[in-house]
């Protein structure tokens, strides 16, 4: 497995992790509150939320790369017409 594609796998289970992890959390919050049995609700979602936004993340990752790049192209030469300094 190359180094780039480790590198790919490595962000989308961080980035999977995470963005579930406080997601769910805030959702489940927002629905329910704190009851007593917050954590048990929460972990339920977080379980099911994990693996699902891990795909979405290898699948969806290069093509939101992609259009990021696309936007931030048309917006640097937007900033320079309006007189803005372009970044490096």
């Amino acid at each position: 497995m190359s180094t780039a594609l480790q590198t790919r796998i490595a962000f989308a289970f961080l980035m999977s992790l995470l963005m579930s992890f406080l997601m769910t959390f805030w959702v489940s919050w927002l629905n329910i509150g704190f009851q007593p049995d917050f954590l048990g609700k929460w972990r339920h979602a977080f379980l099911a939320a994990w693996p699902v936004a891990f795909v979405i993340v290898v699948l969806c990752g290069p093509a939101v790369m992609a259009l990021s790049q696309r936007v931030m192209a048309w917006l640097r030469p937007a900033a320079t017409r309006a007189g803005c300094p372009s970044q490096p």
